[in-house]
């Protein structure tokens, strides 16, 4: 589907941040800890190390700090903030809400505050969520946040998905433009019907936590690693030539790809077939599969270093559990508002 709403105006990313944990967990350190190997993860994965948050350390307090580096970012204080989207499939507890949360850490007493599960894909949802709220005018400062601690439903002694999971949050501070500036389009997919493929089965009224449910390793992520890879490849390639055909653009026309960070081979692939591999900014080999916070993790990595440039044309895309995708392109223009 195509985000659409009655545009009174445009709506582009002032500011940006994240925020990593200090514990870094290499593959060597996995090799001491299941049956693996730093080249059998780095020929599959392409993933040499990754973040863990440290016991005690939550979803909200990687959000909150990535959060307020957002803000710092654009200038703009927590106060003004009018709406918190956090995406995220690891919140803290189930209610209340990591945004809520978040809101109270930060001191964003104006904000409404809600928290979105679209898997790997919700930041690109909340993004447009966002883009559609302030091009309405229903509010001027959204805060939008990926955020996830990954390690707290990774199994430890599954070889095949404890290699590819990492701790993170990042964030971006979405503010009025000029119509047809800054975020430019999106497209939002989902197909339920293949959801099995990629779930965490228990803790929900289908599955209620017990010690069944424990001691049936439930509480852990579930993967079926070979389909999600196919589906991963064909929709990246799709959702971007139906988002490029939205923005009016060709595929030679974008100057950054910034992809869902699951897996260095499967991210080559896509380009490969988009014609695009020099424009791909990654990271995964430093922080892994980081789920709904990889693209904002990687889009302010690349704002920081200097990787964007004012009038650059951005795609982001990226697919999760549902399974869900999504996709956006944006023009990149977050000094302009400190013009």
């Amino acid at each position: 589907m195509q985000s659409s709403v009655q545009a009174l105006r445009g709506a582009g990313i002032a500011g940006t941040g994240a925020c990593v944990p200090e514990r870094v967990l290499t593959n060597f350190d996995l090799e001491k800890m299941v049956d693996t190997s730093d080249e059998w993860i780095v020929e599959r994965t392409g993933i040499r190390e990754r973040r863990i948050a440290r016991n005690g350390e939550v979803t909200s307090d990687l959000a909150a700090q990535a959060a307020a580096a957002a803000l710092d970012d654009a200038g703009v204080s927590a106060g003004e903030v009018d709406l918190i989207i956090v995406a995220t499939v690891t919140p803290d507890m189930p209610f209340p809400s990591c945004a809520c949360v978040v809101q109270a850490k930060i001191g964003a007493t104006n904000a409404a505050a809600f928290d979105i599960g679209a898997g790997c894909t919700g930041f690109v949802y909340a993004l447009s969520m966002a883009h559609d709220l302030v091009a309405a005018g229903r509010y001027s400062k959204v805060l939008v946040i990926g955020a996830e601690t990954l390690s707290r439903i990774t199994n430890w002694s599954d070889r095949n998905t404890c290699v590819l999971f990492g701790d993170g949050a990042g964030a971006a501070l979405v503010r009025p433009l000029e119509r047809g500036d800054g975020l430019l389009a999106f497209v939002l997919g989902a197909d339920g019907a293949r959801g099995e493929v990629l779930t965490l089965p228990a803790g929900g009224s289908a599955h209620p936590a017990s010690h069944d449910t424990v001691d049936q390793g439930m509480h852990y992520i579930h993967m079926q690693g070979n389909q999600v890879y196919r589906f991963a490849v064909r929709i990246m390639v799709e959702a971007t030539r139906e988002v490029l055909e939205r923005a009016g653009l060709a595929e030679g026309d974008i100057d950054v790809v910034i992809p869902h960070q699951a897996n260095q081979r499967l991210i080559d692939l896509a380009a490969e077939r988009l014609g695009s591999p020099e424009k791909v900014y990654s990271n995964v080999a430093r922080f892994g599969n980081t789920s709904a916070a990889s693209i904002p993790i990687a889009l302010d990595e690349a704002s920081r270093t200097g990787k964007l440039k004012t009038g650059d044309r951005v795609l982001l895309v990226g697919f999760g559990a549902g399974l869900t995708w999504g996709a956006a392109i944006l023009r990149w223009c977050k000094d302009e508002f400190h013009a």
